[in-house]
């Protein structure tokens, strides 16, 4: 009797998320959080550019689509769930579908940066709920002062925007409590991977309906690609990587800067500038959520 003794090689796949991990291992973990920001920021501004050739909802559809095409190829994940388990994949599918799609209408309609600021009064109110020290008090006060100043000279912004935007950040707010459930029901990246796909299914119809045929056309196809890449992949890869090795409520303190970003790269790569109150306003938001995560509690 012959025994093939030999031995298998790790795989091209193994192999390369060895690599990735070591080159993420390289890289502070809140140099990772602030490439994150940058990534999905900049995909954002990307995607705003698509809008004249499959509009938002077509957008979203290629975003979504080649998001979970790559997910699904990197992690392969196993369809053998629990019946709770597909409820809670599904969950946060729905979710990050509806929030994707509420939140491209309205960057249809406002500038970047105050879309984003809006739709982070969403994980801002998930942080302060239950809550009851007065200094979270002053942190909801000072996030709804910055709404004010957004909002000041309203008639200079479209209110669908800014409703969608509100949408947004509701599913926003949503879509961090079913992300806790997903990651206790889940290992590594399947459950991501499963519910991006959910999100696309949720999404794609929607952008056929609207753009059609125009989906296909090469440059859209290659322009999805990289928005699906910057929006999605590279961010929520490095955010998972930084959440390894930081405390959450480091993470959260750092993520707060997510809208001042927006608004610096819808100036400089969409030109949309925005006036001295509304900056203010994203500053009080800013200010509001870094220090509702700093008075969090250790162990969160």
């Amino acid at each position: 009797m012959s025994v093939d003794r030999t031995e298998r090689g790790p795989s091209p796949r193994s192999s390369l998320r060895a690599a990735a991990g070591r080159a993420f291992g390289a890289i502070p973990p809140p140099a990772l959080v602030m490439l994150g920001i940058v990534s999905v920021q900049v995909g954002s501004a990307l995607a705003k550019h698509l809008f004249g050739a499959v509009g938002s909802f077509g957008t979203v559809a290629l975003r979504l689509f080649f998001a979970a095409a790559v997910l699904a190829v990197w992690w392969r994940p196993s369809l053998r769930l629990s019946r709770r388990t597909w409820t809670v994949v599904v969950g946060y599918g729905v979710t990050l579908g509806l929030m994707n799609l509420c939140f491209y209408l309205s960057l249809a309609r406002i500038p970047l940066g105050i879309a984003v600021t809006i739709e982070f009064l969403g994980p801002l109110g998930v942080a302060l709920a239950g809550s009851r020290r007065w200094l979270d008090a002053f942190w909801a006060l000072l996030a709804a002062g910055g709404v004010v100043l957004l909002m000041e000279g309203g008639g200079e912004l479209d209110l669908v925007g800014v409703l969608f935007a509100l949408g947004a950040g509701v599913c926003w707010g949503l879509y961090i409590l079913v992300g806790a459930a997903l990651g206790r029901h889940t290992t590594e990246g399947n459950g991501l991977a499963l519910g991006m796909a959910v999100a696309a299914l949720v999404a794609v119809p929607f952008g056929v309906a609207e753009s059609g045929t125009a989906l296909v056309e090469p440059w859209v196809l290659a322009a999805g690609l990289g928005v699906a890449l910057l929006s999605s992949v590279i961010p929520y890869s490095l955010d998972l990587e930084a959440l390894r090795r930081m405390p959450p409520r480091v993470f959260g303190i750092l993520m707060s800067l997510e809208p001042a970003m927006a608004a610096l790269i819808g100036l400089v790569v969409l030109h949309e500038s925005l006036r001295w109150s509304q900056w203010l306003a994203v500053l009080c938001v800013v200010a509001a959520s870094a220090g509702a995560a700093r008075g969090s509690r250790p162990d969160d």
